[in-house]
C-alpha cells in the first residue's frame, strides 16, 4: 500500500535523478547508448521487499527512462530502427521473510513487465512478447538479518559485467574472485522500507536478530530493529560503487540512537549523501498508521553533491550528520549521568507503580475529606506533564512510614492501600518487591522549597521549553523532570532559545514531539561558567517572564506557549532573556538557530574532550 510519491523520495535521490540528469546532458547518440549500457548493468536490491513495491516502481521508472532515451536516439539519428528494451527483471533482487509476500513480489514484477511492454508498444508500435514468462526478479525467502546479502545479490567483480558473470562457470567465478583486489565497479542500489519496531515492541526473534548482529556492542538491546538493515547495508557497500537508502522511523536520528548506532555506520569511508528530515509516511491503506519517518541515503565517500530535504525544500549540504543536519563534524552526543556544565542535578519525578489507587481526582479527594476532614494531612497536590501544561488538578495520598497506622484508620485510605497491595502482588517482579510499602509510590522524592519542572513530552511547535516553578507542597510525577532546590537563574537557562535549539537537535521524539530527558538534553547542554553578577541579571529577566505569565493566569501553559497564541509581552520577555543567555556564550548575538547549534556542538566537543582546556572555550567565545 506504500504510496508511489513516498517511494520516489527514496528512488529519485538514490539513483534516478542522476540518471535523468545524465540523460538531459546527453547530446549525441554515443552518450545515450552509454547511458543505456549503464542502465542495463545496474542492480536494484530491496532486502526487506515485502510484496515488491519498491522494486516495481524502480523497474517502471527505469523502463520509462529507457523509452525516453530510445526516442531521443531516434530523433538525433533520424532513424526509426527499433531498439528493444534490454532491462531485465533479473536486475532486481529482494529478500522477504514471508513466503506468500515473496510469491506476490515475483508475480508483481511479471505484471509490471507486462504493463511496461504495453506502454513500449503504444509508443514504438512493437515490443518483445511477455509470454512465455521468463525469469523474474530474484526474490529470496528468508530472514534478511541472517542471510549473506552477497549470495542473494552478487556484487560483481571489477571489470566484469553482470552478463559475463552469468555466463561464467562456478569454478571460473571462484578463481576470478580470488584474484579480485579492488572490489566491484557495478552500480548496485539497495533500498526499501525495513521493519521499524522499537526495542519495547520487538518479538523474541527480532531481539535475537539484533543480538546476532550487535552483540559486540554493550547497549544493543536499545536499538530499533531497522538498525540491522543499516548495519548490513554498510558492510555490503564496502569497496563497491553501491549505495543504499532506507526509510526509517525518525527515532534512529535522535536521542540515544546517535551514539548506539551511527558509529557503526559512518566512518572515514562512508557518509550520508542525502536525507529527508522527519515527515509523515502516508500510504494508500484504508487505515493509515501515523508514522513519522526519515529517509537516509549512504554511500562510500566520493565527490558527491549532498542534499537535505526539509519541508518541501532541497538544501545543499557540506556534511550531513546523523541528526540529519548540515554540520562540519559528526558529533555524537552521548548520554551523561551528570551535567557537563555547572548545573544542579535534574531527575525524574516520582514513578507511582500503584495501579492509580494512590492518585486522586478532585472529586475523589472531596469525597475522602467529606467523610474524614482530618485526612487532609495525607493528601498532596500532584503534578505531571499533562497537569502542568493543561492546568489539570490531581492529588495523591502521600504517607510517611511513621504515619501509616494513623492513615489506615480512615476507611477510604485503608481501602486504597489494600487495592495497591493486590495490584502489586499480581503486577510482576518489580511490583511484588513493593508490596510491603503499598501506602507509597515506588519512588519518593520531594522538595523543601520551590523547584523547577519540565514536561518530558513537549510539542515540536513550541519555541521554548515550557518549564515552571512550583511550590514544595506539590509531588511531581515521572512525566516531568525536576530540579529540586534550584536557583532562579537555572530556570532562565532551561527556558532559553539556546537550550531549545539543543533540545531540538539531541532529544528523542515521540512521533514529532520532543522527548526530554535529563541524560540527553540537560546533562549534555554546554553552558559556560558565569559570574554572580551574570546570574543576577538572568534572574531579573526570569522574573519578567514569570510576571508576564501572571498577567495571563487564565490561560494554560499550553496556550501561553502556543507560537500562534503567545502573548506579545511574554514573547518580548523571552526575547530579552535570550539575549542575556546568549551573551554568556559570546558578545556578538547569533544570527540564526543554525549558528547557535554550530556553536553549541563545538562547545560540547571541547567540554567532553579531556585534552581540551578552558582556553579553548574562551577562544570559542571570541568567534
Amino acid at each position: 500500500y506504500t504510496s508511489v510519491s513516498n517511494i520516489m523520495k527514496v528512488i529519485n535521490p538514490l539513483f534516478l535523478d542522476n540518471l535523468r540528469e545524465e540523460f538531459e546532458k546527453a547530446d549525441n547518440e554515443n552518450k545515450l547508448r552509454k547511458l543505456l549500457d549503464r542502465i542495463y548493468g545496474l542492480k536494484v536490491f530491496d532486502p526487506a521487499c515485502g510484496s515488491g513495491n519498491f522494486l516495481i516502481i524502480a523497474y517502471k521508472q527505469l523502463r520509462l527512462l529507457e523509452m525516453d532515451i530510445i526516442e531521443k536516439i531516434q530523433e538525433i539519428t533520424g532513424q526509426h530502427q527499433l531498439i528493444f528494451s534490454q532491462i531485465q527483471l533479473t536486475q532486481f533482487y529482494g529478500i522477504e521473510i514471508d513466503d506468500f509476500a515473496c510469491e506476490i513480489a515475483t508475480l508483481s514484477l511479471w505484471l509490471a513487465e507486462h504493463q511496461m511492454n504495453r506502454k513500449f508498444k503504444d509508443k514504438f508500435g512493437e515490443c518483445r512478447p511477455t509470454l512465455p514468462l521468463k525469469a523474474s526478479g530474484k526474490i529470496v525467502c528468508g530472514n534478511a538479518t541472517r542471510l549473506d546479502w552477497e549470495q542473494v545479490c552478487p556484487k560483481g567483480i571489477k571489470g566484469i559485467t553482470n552478463r559475463q558473470m552469468e555466463q561464467m562457470t562456478l569454478l571460473e567465478l571462484q578463481q576470478t574472485k580470488q584474484l579480485e583486489i579492488q572490489g566491484s565497479d557495478n552500480e548496485i542500489y539497495i533500498l526499501g522500507n525495513p521493519p521499524f519496531d522499537g526495542s519495547k515492541k520487538q518479538t523474541p526473534q527480532q531481539k535475537e536478530d539484533i543480538k546476532f548482529l550487535f552483540e559486540h556492542t554493550k547497549t544493543y538491546k536499545n536499538l530499533d530493529y531497522v538498525s540491522c538493515w543499516f548495519y548490513l547495508a554498510k558492510k555490503y557497500i564496502i569497496n563497491t560503487n553501491a549505495r543504499f537508502a532506507f526509510v526509517a522511523t525518525n527515532s534512529i536520528t535522535q536521542g540515544q540512537h546517535i551514539s548506539l548506532l551511527w558509529p557503526y555506520i559512518l566512518d572515514d569511508n562512508s557518509e550520508i549523501v542525502f536525507a529527508y528530515q522527519s515527515f509523515k509516511w502516508s500510504n494508500n491503506a484504508k487505515n493509515q498508521a501515523g508514522v513519522t519517518c526519515v529517509i537516509i541515503g549512504i554511500a562510500n565517500k566520493g565527490n558527491f553533491s549532498k542534499f537535505i530535504y526539509s519541508e518541501g525544500q532541497k538544501i545543499i549540504a557540506k556534511n550531513i550528520t546523523p541528526y540529519l543536519r548540515d554540520e562540519a563534524a559528526n558529533v555524537h552526543v552521548n548520554k551523561s549521568r551528570q551535567p557537563i556544565s555547572h548545573f544542579p542535578i535534574m531527575e525524574y519525578g516520582n514513578m507511582p507503580l500503584e495501579g492509580n489507587f494512590l492518585k486522586l481526582t478532585p472529586q475523589e479527594k472531596d469525597i475522602i475529606l467529606k467523610e474524614s476532614p482530618n485526612a487532609i494531612k495525607f493528601i498532596r497536590p500532584l503534578i505531571g506533564g499533562d497537569e502542568f501544561l493543561k492546568g489539570k488538578l490531581r492529588y495523591c495520598l502521600w504517607i510517611d512510614d511513621i504515619d501509616l497506622q494513623e492513615a489506615i484508620k480512615y476507611p477510604a485510605i485503608s481501602t486504597r492501600i489494600e487495592q495497591v497491595r493486590k495490584f502489586r502482588e499480581n503486577g510482576g517482579e518489580v511490583a511484588r518487591t513493593l508490596v510491603n510499602r503499598s501506602h507509597q509510590f515506588r519512588y519518593r522524592k520531594e522538595s523543601d522549597s520551590a523547584y523547577i519542572i519540565l514536561p518530558c513530552t513537549s510539542s515540536e511547535r513550541r519555541d521554548y521549553m515550557p518549564c515552571g516553578f512550583i511550590g514544595p507542597e506539590y509531588i511531581s510525577l515521572n512525566s516531568v523532570e525536576a530540579i529540586y532546590n534550584a536557583p532562579l537563574w537555572i530556570f532562565g537557562v532551561v527556558t532559553s532559545r539556546m537550550h531549545m535549539v539543543w533540545v531540538r537537535a539531541v532529544a528523542g521524539r515521540l512521533k514529532t514531539d520532543y522527548r526530554y530527558s535529563a541524560e540527553l538534553c540537560y546533562n549534555t547542554f554546554p553552558f559556560p561558567d558565569i559570574t554572580d553578577k551574570q546570574k543576577q541579571i538572568i534572574e531579573m529577566h526570569v522574573n519578567n517572564v514569570l510576571e508576564e505569565r501572571e498577567k495571563h493566569s487564565d490561560k494554560t501553559m499550553a496556550e501561553l506557549y502556543d507560537p500562534d497564541k503567545m502573548p506579545e509581552g511574554l514573547r518580548r520577555a523571552h526575547h530579552d532573556l535570550d539575549l542575556v543567555i546568549e551573551s554568556c556564550y559570546r558578545r556578538k548575538p547569533f544570527e540564526s538557530d543554525e549558528k547557535r547549534l554550530e556553536y553549541l556542538f563545538k562547545m560540547y566537543e571541547i567540554m567532553t574532550d579531556p585534552s581540551k582546556s578552558q582556553d579553548a572555550i574562551e577562544q570559542l567565545s571570541l568567534l
